[in-house]
């Protein structure tokens, strides 16, 4: 029988890759007990930072909405390693942490953050449903336009 969550991402499009490996001194994700919290992800596509620079100044809102899809699409990948490959044991997304670079006068945090959240709601419909914090920053890791972070209940 097919995995229902990898069946929705079939539905969806989205074929997900391998998990990035950290560009510094962290781990990519920590189990404890049944929560998987998983360190920031970039918008990586292919190997290469996705969507650069920020919002409010060469970043379009639409962009920005894509990369945080792509941060979360990123996310599935190292949840997918953290539940052995099998992402039917996801229980529920408990957390996703957005940071924004923007330039100061920018307050659409939440519209972009909703690329990931409207995600994590289509893969996993009411157990997508988060709490969440969304944050502006002066800039990111290789000038990454967004990163999102996020927190697990597993089986």
């Amino acid at each position: 029988m097919a995995e229902l969550v990898e069946v929705k991402l079939a539905e969806l499009g989205i074929t997900l890759p391998e998990p990035a490996r950290p560009i510094a001194t962290y781990v990519p994700y920590v189990v404890t007990g049944d929560l998987v919290a998983i360190s920031g992800q970039l918008p990586l596509l292919a190997g290469k930072v996705s969507v650069t620079g920020k919002l409010g100044a060469t970043v379009p809102l639409e962009q920005g909405q894509q990369a945080a899809q792509r941060c979360f699409i990123n996310l599935l990948a190292q949840l997918k390693e953290a539940c052995g490959g099998d992402l039917d044991r996801v229980r529920r997304v408990v957390r996703l942490g957005g940071f924004i670079a923007c330039v100061p006068e920018f307050t659409r945090h939440a519209e972009v953050m909703n690329g990931a959240s409207d995600l994590a709601m289509a893969v996993f419909g009411e157990l997508g449903r988060h709490a969440r914090t969304t944050v502006g920053v002066p800039s990111l890791p290789l000038d990454a336009a967004v990163e999102v972070e996020g927190l697990f209940e597993i089986a």
